[in-house]
């Protein structure tokens, strides 16, 4: 068993709050094992005076950590899941999740008065760079307007406090794991906007052929979210999509053994948003991903992403 391991992470501060987090989760349960972190900067990380919708690719948030797993200069590495693609590089894989955290969109309001989407007046101005997010709120709020937003949560609660800004929306997860919860203004209801796929949860990478590593992580696997997660990512899989097109989708334990799962497609105006939903059993999270998948493009969504894509 090896007795040290070395976990790359983001140098923001909410990668190194969850990385440091799964550090000590694994040397709580293996006091023998001591964890290092090696900070590594991504493509994303670089590009922050640009949309993310325009950068373009895959994996802009993974692939330079990815490649520090493949040359053996790190272990393991910790993602929110969200940015990270269905397809895993050969010879490593994403298979550890720990138990989710909220899935939700928090709205984050510059003003006291303003309580949640709909209490914003007209022509406020809302912040994001997502346009899942983006589409979903010019369905529901078409009168206001919404700017781009890049930058780590603190440059972003600091521009709205500048007042750049009436208000932001950002993944509640985030905010809650790095003790920012009391920014969170509300938490927008997934029937307005459904999350990102894996919003809320860790995925754990690391090489395929470590048995070592594997055994240590076993100690962080939540089963139940791993169901949920392997739903919404099969969905996501059969769309063909990055995490930064205007696809959602969410899979919850509606009863015993039952997994209910809601996607969503949508074009960056809100005017085309298709949404289908079905249920069925955990055994089948996968394949009930990519049902959905069928269901959705043939709702019409395969024609909105052809657009999204020609124009990014």
């Amino acid at each position: 068993m090896k007795k040290q391991l070395l976990l790359a992470t983001r140098k923001s501060k909410l990668a190194l709050a969850q990385s440091n987090w799964v550090k000590s989760k694994i040397q709580e349960a293996w006091p023998g094992i001591s964890v290092s972190l090696l900070e590594v900067t991504t493509r994303g990380d670089k590009i922050l005076d640009v949309p993310l919708a325009k950068v373009g690719g895959k994996g802009l948030f993974v692939k330079e950590i990815e490649e520090a797993m493949l040359d053996g200069r790190a272990d393991l590495a910790v993602h929110s899941l969200k940015d990270v693609p269905t397809e895993i590089p050969d010879g490593l894989e994403v298979s550890v999740f720990p138990e989710r955290e909220d899935f939700r969109d928090a709205f984050v309001s510059g003003s006291s008065s303003c309580r949640a989407l709909d209490e914003l007046p007209e022509g406020a101005v809302v912040g994001t760079s997502s346009l899942r997010r983006m589409a979903q709120i010019k369905k529901v709020r078409p009168d206001i307007d919404i700017e781009s937003l890049r930058g780590n949560l603190d440059t972003r609660l600091r521009k709205l406090d500048q007042g750049e800004f009436d208000a932001i929306i950002l993944a509640a997860a985030g905010l809650n794991r790095l003790g920012l919860s009391h920014r969170i203004t509300s938490c927008i209801p997934v029937d307005i906007m459904l999350p990102a796929i894996g919003q809320g949860c860790l995925g754990i990478e690391f090489r395929s052929d470590d048995q070592d590593t594997r055994e240590i992580l076993s100690c962080l696997h939540h089963q139940k979210t791993a169901v949920c997660v392997s739903c919404e990512r099969a969905f996501l899989e059969r769309l063909e999509g990055g995490c930064q097109v205007p696809i959602g989708a969410l899979a919850t334990i509606s009863g015993p053994d039952i997994l209910a799962v809601t996607g969503l497609v949508a074009d960056e105006n809100g005017e085309q948003v298709i949404v289908k939903a079905l249920s069925g059993p955990f055994s089948q999270a996968r394949e009930l991903g990519l049902r959905l998948g069928d269901m959705i493009l043939e709702a019409g969504g395969r024609k909105i992403l052809e657009e999204v894509y020609s124009e990014s």
